[in-house]
Order: C-alpha cells, then sequence, then structure tokens
C-alpha cells in the first residue's frame, strides 16, 4: 500500500453507496437542502448493511477533503 493510496484493505466497499454519499456532500456544500433530502430517502430505503453505511461516509469525506475555491472578487477595488 502506497503513501497516498485511498484503498482500505481491511473493508469492502459498495460504489453506488460512496457516489451517493458524494452527491450528499455535493448538495450539502452547495445548500441544495431539496437534493440532500431526496438523497437521505434514497439512502435510507437502500442502506442495509454497516459497508453501505461506511461507503456513503467514505464518499463524503472524499468530497469534503477538497477545499472550497474561493468566490470570484468582483466590482472590489485592490
Amino acid at each position: 500500500m502506497g503513501f497516498l493510496s485511498r484503498k482500505s484493505s481491511t473493508t469492502s466497499t459498495n460504489p453506488a453507496m460512496t457516489e451517493l454519499g458524494r452527491e450528499f456532500a455535493i448538495a450539502r456544500r452547495h445548500g441544495d437542502r431539496k437534493t440532500m433530502r431526496r438523497i437521505g430517502r434514497e439512502y435510507d430505503a437502500t442502506a442495509t448493511t454497516e459497508t453501505d453505511a461506511a461507503s456513503f461516509q467514505r464518499g463524503q469525506d472524499a468530497y469534503d477533503a477538497i477545499p472550497p475555491i474561493k468566490p470570484a472578487r468582483r466590482n472590489r477595488r485592490r
């Protein structure tokens, strides 16, 4: 396992749940409550095991690790 390897050798992942967690984190960052509720309902309906929950959380953490960009400076003197 490399220094910057993202794969975990101890747990298996569910790629669909990982992507759902990533979409949830994107919606949370953008303040899209409607999408957050939709994803939450979908998660409740489909998550059955601990690995699903871990995959969902891993997807959120992967997106949250990316720092947000700074907003553009508009009409501000320097």
